[in-house]
């Protein structure tokens, strides 16, 4: 199954680090998060990545590129040979393809322009700001049994966003701004999407949040997987300080890779 990560945006609340590079690059304890995320996938045996890429995209395609450079050791020998030699190489189980989906694209028109790389199977969909400890393994088998088009993971993180009512089958019923009442679940991405999902998008202008996911809500094809472990987004420069405070105490949930 591919995974999709999003990962075009302007990243505008962490302006400070976002100036320079796309927000999924921004680093936490010296990696960017979309390889802390893409790493996260990685362990439970999802390698195919599609990155929808849109400000600075270049930034993600050369990191990639240099990805050696980044990851080993490196001699560069400037005498008569002029090599560079890599020394214990490491490498990712990886492919990944990097899609410029547009500058000003929304997030519907980002998923609807690598429709070709996805094909016609079920793929991962997740944001390139968020980390979590949710089971992708029973994420997956939850979206196959109940046979919707769609799947959500949903936290409750108090009154910050938007919020989702649910019935008492899972179903989503509607999406609501938050109020005084909430601590309510919100979407967390770490999303399952049938190919059906394309027939919903109509083009750049589409945000995925907003007709796509209602229009599902309403036709009874999203599901909501609850999901009561660790999720964060990283919005701003405090998160940042957040996630890696938490990779220097030796507690970050996410982190459950051998090599870290």
């Amino acid at each position: 199954m591919k995974v999709v990560i999003l990962a075009g945006g302007f990243g505008t609340r962490i302006s400070e680090e976002s100036v320079l590079r796309p927000k999924p690059m921004v680093e936490i304890s010296s990696m960017p998060i979309l390889w802390h995320i893409m790493k996260y996938y990685s362990h439970y045996g999802y390698n195919d990545f599609i990155i929808c890429c849109g400000y600075k995209q270049y930034v993600i395609k050369e990191w990639f590129a240099d990805y050696y450079l980044h990851t080993s050791d490196v001699t560069f020998d400037f005498t008569a040979e002029n090599k560079m030699i890599v020394h214990s190489t490491h490498t990712e189980p990886w492919k990944v393809t990097l899609v410029d989906t547009g500058l000003r694209t929304m997030t519907g028109g980002r998923i609807k322009r690598i429709q070709k790389y996805v094909g016609d199977e079920p793929f991962m969909l997740t944001y390139g700001d968020g980390v979590s400890d949710v089971d992708l393994h029973a994420l997956e088998a939850f979206h196959r049994g109940h046979g919707k088009i769609a799947t959500l993971t949903t936290v409750n993180v108090g009154q910050q966003f938007g919020c989702i009512e649910l019935a008492d089958d899972g179903s989503v019923t509607k999406f609501r701004e938050k109020n005084d009442r909430d601590g309510a679940q919100i979407n967390a991405g770490y999303m399952v999407m049938n190919p059906e999902i394309f027939d919903y998008l109509e083009g750049d202008s589409t945000v995925f949040e907003k007709a796509p996911l209602e229009r599902l809500a309403s036709e009874g094809q999203l599901k909501a997987y609850a999901h009561k472990g660790f999720w964060k987004c990283m919005d701003t420069k405090r998160d940042k300080e957040l996630l890696e405070r938490m990779i220097d105490s030796g507690e970050a949930p996410w982190m459950v890779w051998e090599d870290n």
